[in-house]
């Protein structure tokens, strides 16, 4: 997939999640960058049909409540650019940090550790599990012991005295 492409798939899930028209994104987008886009426009860059300035991946970031990082990622496979394909674990390194002996921050390593879990959970074999899990809560509930079954002990122990050995 084309950079063009993966920046497509984020702006459209992210206009979807937030309920946004194609209409309504574009009038956003003019209030950042002086001029709306057309429906044709948003339709096209969710496509991956049009390159993006730094000013309008600034705009989207800003009309969609996310970062402009957040737009570059890529959900799949391999990126293709002019030169040659890069692997989906060196992209993501690209776009957290490409110095090894610079530590992630926090906010980096939650964006990788939310969206690492969320591929997790999309996994079919673990919404199955998950399903089987609610029903048996929903089947089988814990019992619970009735509030007076708590009784006394029968006899209690007593200590008996030291036998008079010398």
């Amino acid at each position: 997939m084309r950079v063009e492409e993966a920046i497509g798939r984020q702006v459209a899930r992210l206009r979807a999640q937030r309920q946004l028209s194609l209409a309504d994104l574009g009038e956003s987008l003019g209030r950042y960058l002086g001029k709306p886009w057309s429906r044709q426009a948003v339709h096209q860059a969710e496509r991956g049909q049009r390159s993006f300035t730094a000013a309008e991946l600034t705009g989207l970031a800003l009309a969609l409540d996310t970062s402009v990082q957040a737009l570059f990622r890529a959900e799949g496979g391999q990126i293709d650019l002019p030169g040659r394909a890069i692997a989906p674990e060196e992209y993501r390194g690209i776009l957290l940090n490409r110095q090894n002996d610079t530590p992630l921050d926090g906010i980096e390593e939650l964006i990788v550790a939310l969206h690492d879990i969320g591929e997790v959970l999309q996994r079919p074999s673990l919404a199955r599990l998950v399903r089987i899990a609610q029903a048996a809560g929903q089947v089988t509930e814990p019992p619970q012991p009735p509030p007076a079954a708590v009784a006394a002990p029968r006899h209690q122990f007593r200590p008996q005295p030291p036998s008079g050995r010398k």
